[in-house]
């Protein structure tokens, strides 16, 4: 599913969950960059709960994590290596 993407941008992963004003920050922050990302929606799955929920939102770059609660813009465009 995750892999270097031929035009050289790093996978980017948003986990979220339902009701959370962080991650909804979060996701405004990975929008307004231009970078493509994809979102996965913890809410219910009890293993995804376990692995994320104290930590929302997180944000995944290459499959490592690379920010939790909150993204901050330059660091991000810095991280995937987006022009800015």
């Amino acid at each position: 599913m995750l892999g270097s993407d031929p035009s050289g941008v790093r996978p980017v992963v948003l986990y979220h969950a339902e009701g959370c004003h962080l991650c909804a920050r979060a996701r405004g922050v990975l929008a307004e960059s231009g970078v493509p990302f994809e979102e996965i929606d913890i809410t219910g799955d009890p293993e995804l709960e376990a692995a994320y929920r104290e930590w929302l939102p997180v944000v995944e770059i290459d499959g490592e994590r690379a920010f939790v609660y909150y993204v901050d813009p330059v660091a991000f465009r810095r991280k995937v290596g987006a022009q800015t």
